[in-house]
């Protein structure tokens, strides 16, 4: 179907839900660059970080045991918008805390609207996706890593010019206050349903099982390079806190290069090809770049990884929602929870494992996971229809 036969309500929720998967993205990321200086102002050791990292999981995967079914029962466009205002709100919590704990309690609220939103948003894409009769939801994913890109971007300049990281997150608050409502006014309204579908996650389900333990792999990997990246080339790899910034810009911006063409490429060679040849690559890229132990061969390492992830998520939800006899937001939730815990996992369990050992060994479970996602990768199915 072209675009120009799609209906208006569809192109222009499907601008809005693109937005609001940039500005999700962007608030995270903007996040990142300050760990190291978090981390030194609360006098944490890798152990002490990474169990305080584990807020944002906690709450994150309370919340996508509750947000399918408001999907269901109300529809993502709704949930959106309360979601998406909640995490505005909570982003500054993360520069007020004055204690380890504190930091634990605002990662878990703040964690818990980051998940949500991920859940509704990715509904509403499903209901665009099936608008346009083809698959577009790796582009939407495209701006989510777009969204990484700018945001740690934003995150490094604010940084440069001595901004701290309270006055950023208030800053964040102001802008998704002010996107919330005209955003979600353009979505669409018409993906719920609870009279044909049975409330609750998916769990019995073995299709929506190994999804999630795919999309747990591949997310887990995602967030260890999100918080670790920086950390990794400063400490590790020696260089200053402005250019150890560059690590995670690569890898989004290598993750979006993947999930632009991700659409094309799923058409063509079919979802399970296209993720597992590409965690193949991102695999053998990150192991070269651990062995070498220098800069630029960290960045082409790190670039490497983030093109190996790329169709990971968008697929496994199109899989979820396309194989699951659920409603499609409850089986996008199911295999989301999964993702989710890995994703926000991750930092705390390479912080775990760099204390015991170093870094260099504990981000060397990446590569070890991407091979488990190339082995899991046939269960994505064959090439599409047209």
């Amino acid at each position: 179907m072209s675009d120009v036969a799609v209906r208006a309500p569809a192109r222009r929720a499907r601008v809005a839900t693109a937005i609001v998967f940039a500005v999700h993205a962007a608030v995270f990321a903007a996040w990142t660059p300050h760990i190291p200086a978090v981390k030194d102002r609360l006098e944490l050791n890798d152990g002490t970080l990474g169990l305080t990292l584990l807020g944002a999981p906690v709450g994150s995967v309370a919340a996508m045991l509750l947000v399918g079914g408001w999907v269901a029962r109300w529809g993502s466009r709704r949930v959106v918008l309360g979601v998406f205002v909640g995490y505005g709100l909570a982003s500054p919590l993360l520069g007020l805390a004055w204690e380890p704990w504190a930091l634990f309690v605002g990662l878990a609220v703040w964690g818990g609207f980051q998940g949500a939103l991920d859940v509704a948003m990715n509904s509403q894409g499903i209901a665009v996706e099936r608008g346009y009769g083809r698959p577009i939801l790796s582009s939407f994913h495209a701006w989510w890593s777009f969204g990484g890109f700018v945001g740690v971007g934003l995150g490094a300049v604010a940084i440069a010019v001595g901004l701290d990281l309270t006055t950023q997150m208030f800053v964040v608050t102001g802008l998704v206050l002010l996107l919330a409502f005209p955003l979600t006014r353009a979505m669409l309204g018409d993906d719920h349903s609870v009279d044909e579908h049975r409330l609750g996650l998916p769990w019995r389900d073995k299709r929506v099982l190994l999804l999630g333990a795919i999309m747990f792999a591949g997310l887990l990997c995602e967030g260890a390079v999100g918080d670790w990246a920086a950390l990794y080339l400063r400490e590790t790899v020696g260089v200053p806190a402005n250019r150890a910034a560059w690590g995670y810009a690569v890898f989004a911006a290598l993750m979006f290069v993947g999930r632009v063409m991700g659409d094309r490429w799923v058409v063509r060679f079919g979802p399970a090809r296209v993720v597992g040849g590409l965690a193949a690559v991102g695999a053998v890229g990150m192991a070269v770049a651990l062995v070498v132990g220098e800069f630029w061969v960290a960045l082409a390492g790190f670039g490497a990884f983030g093109l190996g992830l790329a169709c990971i998520v968008p697929v496994a939800f199109s899989a979820a929602a396309a194989q699951s006899d659920a409603h499609a937001a409850q089986a996008i939730a199911g295999v989301a929870t999964a993702g989710w815990a890995g994703f926000l996992l991750g930092p705390a369990l390479i912080g775990l494992l760099s204390h015991a050992s170093s870094q260099t060994w504990a981000l060397a479970v990446l590569p070890v996971l991407c091979l488990g996602v190339v082995l899991g990768a046939r269960s994505l199915g064959g090439r599409p229809s047209a």
